[in-house]
């Protein structure tokens, strides 16, 4: 596992120790970063959600955000993370937080955050998917014109559109990882 492009272009990721985790392959990473945007030139914010090693928050921040917050509820997860951010300097421009998802969100929401792109990668089939976007949608937690990339297990059907976000782009790879991306109009 590695960054892909941007200023860490090449690094190796440290991934999550044992099979509790799933990695978003380079293949993928790559094909979803040419959808969301190569790179970030105006900078901005993201949330890495499920960060699991935190490789597609830090490939974001590489490719030019400039902070990102890691949430995972897994202990070796926080631990992986801590390292790949460790290794690659970047904690200045980060934050990362041992918790549940939802807890996350309230606490986005009770400081005001508000992200340019909101990163979801759960376990797949575990996570209710409309909810995590009616609550992201109703704590008002993402900019106009923001992103919100969800993988998930092909299978799975997400909504065409909610009150405020619309499918910008919808993939399907290797016949089980399913990629949709949201914008929000």
């Amino acid at each position: 596992m590695r960054v892909i492009a941007g200023l860490h272009k090449g690094r190796q990721l440290e991934a999550v120790p044992g099979k509790t985790t799933r990695p978003t392959s380079d293949k993928v990473k790559e094909a979803v970063f040419q959808v969301i945007g190569p790179f970030f030139e105006q900078g901005g914010t993201c949330l890495d959600l499920f960060a699991g090693s935190g490789s597609l928050g830090i490939e974001a921040l590489s490719r030019g955000m400039d902070q990102g917050i890691f949430v995972d509820k897994h202990p070796k997860a926080i631990h992986t993370i801590n390292e790949n951010i460790r290794r690659l300097k970047m904690e200045q421009s980060t934050e990362v937080f041992r918790t549940d998802a939802f807890r996350a969100l309230n606490a986005a929401a009770k400081r005001k955050l508000c992200f340019d792109l909101i990163l979801l990668d759960p376990p797949y089939k575990k996570v209710n998917y409309n909810a995590l976007l009616e609550t992201i949608e109703r704590m008002q937690l993402l900019k106009e014109s923001g992103l919100i990339y969800c993988e998930h297990n092909a299978s799975e059907q997400l909504p065409v559109e909610t009150r405020d976000l619309y499918v910008m782009k919808q993939e399907t790879y290797n016949d089980t990882i399913g990629i949709t991306v949201y914008k929000k109009s």
